[in-house]
């Protein structure tokens, strides 16, 4: 499973990963697979992103192959929508 570092503007460092909670035993399953489970309808997937120095973590949603295709911007502008939401 691939995950994503990325800096905001106030200098919090946020780790991304795909959530794959909710697909069973996913250490059994491929990525792929499991990515197919939570896929929502409009081709999202669940991420969850934690910040450094222990703050909880939120949960968003991105596009699937979010890993690699997304930019620092996306993935940021995202994390900052859910903060405020």
């Amino acid at each position: 499973m691939k995950q994503r570092e990325v800096q905001d503007a106030n200098n919090m460092r946020w780790t991304c990963v795909e959530a794959l909670s909710g697909v069973g035993d996913a250490s059994d399953a491929s990525a792929e697979a499991a990515a197919d489970k939570l896929e929502n309808g409009d081709g999202t997937v669940p991420v969850a992103c934690t910040p450094s120095g222990g703050a909880s973590s939120l949960r968003i949603r991105m596009p699937r192959g979010w890993e690699e295709s997304a930019s620092d911007e996306e993935l940021l502008a995202a994390i900052a929508a859910a903060e405020h939401s």
